[in-house]
């Protein structure tokens, strides 16, 4: 792998689009999972910008916002102490996400209640890179990818969903070229990258587990 795909790969997968990805798959291919059966075609896609916005526009502006003042030096944050500022926004944006989600906006919130649970799995994660990144390089890139891959394994062995099993074996799949792409940058240590990947597992795949 060169360094041109492994930029793109990193890009493209960049932690906080993951999210987005993870959601419209849930809404394309088992709906009945996330609450998401309860709104037409044109609803769920209104609920996936709005998600979207929410997850990925919104904090990817913040940190568009930190390198045009100088606050990181890259929008790739890769210095370990630049990296706590824009880690710490993004709890706060994703906090306030699971929030609004979870009880302000309705009817999403009473109909589709999943959809803040699982928030809450990704903030709780981001909350965990945010704490090891004072003292320790961990890669938010594989905690993101094991996070996906872990929420759609528990959603399929949980509620028997043989849908999401070639979806989880093209996450798996996408999750060792990215950790490759990380690995070719030099951004991460190999075990920095396995830090992350059972973060994201442990978290989402506890997150089934007790909460749905």
């Amino acid at each position: 792998m060169n360094n041109r795909i492994a930029i793109i790969l990193s890009v493209v997968f960049h932690p906080l689009i993951l999210t987005t990805y993870l959601f419209a798959l849930l809404f394309l291919l088992s709906p009945d999972l996330v609450g998401a059966s309860a709104f037409e075609l044109s609803g769920k896609l209104s609920l996936l910008l709005l998600l979207c916005l929410n997850t990925f526009i919104a904090p990817a502006l913040m940190v568009y916002y930190f390198r045009k003042m100088g606050v990181i030096s890259s929008f790739y944050v890769d210095d370990i102490v630049e990296r706590r500022l824009p880690y710490l926004a993004c709890v706060v944006v994703y906090g306030v996400a699971t929030y609004l989600f979870g009880w302000q906006l309705q009817p999403i919130s009473e109909l589709a209640p999943q959809i803040s649970v699982i928030l809450a799995s990704v903030t709780l994660s981001l909350v965990l890179v945010t704490m090891v990144s004072y003292f320790w390089k961990i890669s938010a890139h594989a905690t993101g990818i094991g996070g996906s891959i872990g929420m759609i394994s528990a959603l399929m062995v949980r509620f028997d969903e043989p849908a999401l099993l070639s979806p989880l074996l093209l996450a798996i799949l996408i999750g060792g070229w990215l950790m490759s792409a990380r690995l070719q940058l030099n951004a991460h240590t190999p075990s920095q990258i396995l830090a992350g990947v059972f973060c994201g597992l442990l978290v989402s795949t506890g997150t089934v587990y007790f909460f749905f």
